[in-house]
């Protein structure tokens, strides 16, 4: 309800939100497919262990990085 809090949240909107529309709009994130809190733990590891890797994967395309051999 702060002027402070209202700034951090807005900046939330622009740093972690677009993340999780990422997630659910290109890697189908929307839903777990495994039962149970420990499965369901493991399976959003692993929905972010792809996004960043995709990004890593785009920015070392943006850089011209070669693949080492």
């Amino acid at each position: 309800m702060t002027k402070r809090g209202r700034q951090l949240y807005r900046l939330r909107g622009q740093t972690v939100e677009p993340v999780f529309g990422q997630m659910k709009e290109n890697q189908g994130a929307d839903a777990f497919m495994m039962r149970g809190q420990a499965e369901a733990k493991g399976e959003w590891h692993i929905h972010c262990a792809a996004h960043n890797l995709k990004k890593l994967h785009a920015q070392s395309f943006r850089r011209g990085s070669k693949a080492v051999k």
